[in-house]
């Protein structure tokens, strides 16, 4: 939960170093990570060997009151979901997205949370997959039966109270638009919290911004010394965009998993509104 910098493999890869691994054959596991599956869309295409996982039911847990919108899965069935898609020990897993990069994001968080030992973002996604030359395919991959035992709690997280502290004893960042954060359109912020939208991770070319860019945008927030970080968003989805900009630097945060949907659910809580943290 500290934001003291470490030596950590990137939770990133380019579309051209994942071609390269699969051409040495390395054992990778590629997921396509869809909020909600959608049958009347049909078959899209997809990387070769991608199987196409749904967010809300594969990795999120069901809702019960004060959970926020994408609760975190169970142990058991993030392991049986993990063994289906023949995910072994020594595999580097890849997911990405066709749609926002939060989603992906999520993924890798979820994964790495459950103890999967080396997962990363497809940069980029489809869009850099195919500008690198890379082809999609219909067929769904074959079905195999990996090896590896997952372990939940792997990252850590913060509950409501934990959220609230640490917007003041540390750097709690708000990773939903702007206009959310200052209540312009109802709502507000956890008070203290600091504004920072997960669209800011990344440049035009919808890739993550370079880690100099990175730096400087989260040390004018506080964030690159020895306290503690931690971020939410709106359900716990985009907020793991900024977890994944800061693993990237070395730096890790905290997740609120319930976010605002679970602060908001308890009318008892704090809210400030504006552009200031309060």
């Amino acid at each position: 939960m500290t934001a003291t910098p470490v030596e950590v493999k990137s939770p990133v890869i380019s579309a051209e170093k994942l071609r390269r691994k699969l051409a040495k054959g390395r054992d990778v596991v590629l997921l396509e990570i869809r909020r909600k599956l959608d049958p009347a869309q049909g078959e899209q295409g997809r990387l070769p060997g991608a199987h196409v996982v749904e967010l809300i039911s594969q990795l999120a847990g069901p809702r019960h009151p004060g959970s926020g919108n994408n609760p975190l899965p169970g142990e058991r069935q993030i392991q049986e979901s993990v063994r289906r898609w023949g995910v072994n020990e020594n595999s580097i897993v890849v997911v990405y997205t066709r749609e926002n990069p939060a989603i992906a994001a999520r993924a890798w968080w979820t994964l790495t949370w459950a103890g999967v030992p080396d997962v990363r973002y497809l940069d980029g996604g489809v869009d850099a997959w195919q500008a690198a030359g890379g082809e999609l395919v219909t067929q769904a991959p074959p079905e195999r039966e990996g090896d590896l035992t997952v372990k939940t709690g792997s990252l850590p997280t913060l509950d409501a109270g934990q959220a609230a502290a640490l917007a003041r004893s540390g750097v709690l960042l708000d990773a939903r638009p702007e206009a959310a954060y200052t209540g312009l359109n109802g709502g507000g912020h956890i008070p203290g919290a600091l504004s920072r939208p997960s669209a800011g991770n990344l440049g035009a070319d919808g890739l993550l911004k370079s880690d100099e860019d990175l730096r400087a945008d989260y040390a004018a927030l506080g964030v690159g010394g020895e306290g503690a970080v931690g971020v939410y968003c709106g359900g716990g989805v985009g907020a793991t965009l900024d977890i994944l900009a800061l693993a990237k630097l070395g730096v890790t945060a905290a997740l609120y998993p319930g976010s605002w949907s679970a602060w908001s659910s308890d009318p008892a809580r704090p809210v400030a509104t504006g552009d200031q943290p309060g």
